[in-house]
């Protein structure tokens, strides 16, 4: 009888090979395309713009078929109102790259990196000739949060005020118009037509001047800033105080209820219109 134990483990004669790890092949970054314009919108800029210049030249043409006067007449006015729809285009792009100039200086300010950050501070006390006096301690100004701390306690807080008056102003229009029009679609046209002046005012606030294709722009970012909790929460704040300060407003509102609301969007709308205009970076 056999009683030998076998063992637990076998040894392998042989050495076992060493696994090697495998290099790790990483696949080569592929470069962002630049986003193009769709070829629909560009043709149908093309035709937009290609037929009035070929009918205006055309018209020029018989024109000065007919007299000499009359031609050069056409030519002034067909330059004349090139001209005025060309300024207003310009108007409308200078308004949406101020929009983007703001998301840069948000971008940059929010970097971390002390040289981009003072020198975007720089280039935003450009476009505030009334806080310029700011310029010296900023760029003396060591590290980032020392930057945005001047920032905040000098042109924010006092952008950020001045947009609490206009709301505050804004708010006592909205709700004497609430309670003295009769009709609920008046109200809603003229509540929404002070609603847009007064982001207009805002942005002016901050040395912006949208046109007609910034002031959507700029109402878009409004409806996103106005999704901060903390906004809202000072917006809700500052509105209650101003109703209840103010004997006509508090008169008038404890009869109707809409105005109340009315005043009470103002303050939100004017708060995260600053907010949407602001550089700063949120806290």
């Amino acid at each position: 009888m056999d009683t030998e134990t076998e063992p637990f483990l076998r040894l392998e004669p042989d050495i076992a090979p060493r696994l090697e790890s495998l290099p790790v092949v990483l696949a080569a970054p592929v470069r962002a395309r630049r986003r193009r314009m769709p070829a629909v919108l560009l043709g149908a800029l093309v035709l937009a713009l290609g037929f009035p210049v070929l009918w205006a030249t055309w018209l020029i043409g018989s024109l000065f078929d007919r007299t000499l006067w009359l031609g050069w007449a056409g030519v002034a006015v067909m330059g004349l109102g090139f001209a005025l729809v060309g300024a207003g285009i310009g108007r409308e792009l200078r308004g949406l790259a101020m929009l983007r100039r703001v998301d840069r200086l948000r971008d940059d300010l929010a970097s971390g990196e002390t040289a981009r950050v003072v020198e975007a501070a720089r280039r935003w006390m450009e476009t505030l000739p009334r806080h310029t006096a700011l310029l010296p301690a900023i760029a003396v100004a060591d590290t980032p949060e020392s930057v945005l701390a001047l920032l905040r306690a000098g042109p924010g807080a006092a952008l950020l005020d001045g947009a609490d008056t206009l709301g505050r102003n804004a708010a006592f229009q909205a709700g004497a118009i609430v309670a003295a029009t009769p009709s609920p679609a008046l109200d809603a046209l003229t509540v929404g037509w002070r609603g847009v002046r007064l982001v207009r005012q805002v942005a002016a606030l901050h040395g912006m001047r949208p046109g007609l294709a910034g002031t959507l722009a700029l109402l878009q970012r409004t409806a996103i800033a106005a999704a901060s909790v903390a906004a809202t929460q000072f917006a809700v704040n500052a509105a209650a105080h101003a109703v209840i300060s103010h004997p006509l407003l508090r008169h008038l509102l404890g009869d109707v209820a809409g105005a109340g609301v009315a005043a009470r969007r103002m303050i939100v709308l004017a708060r995260a219109t600053a907010t949407a205009c602001s550089p700063l970076p949120p806290l």
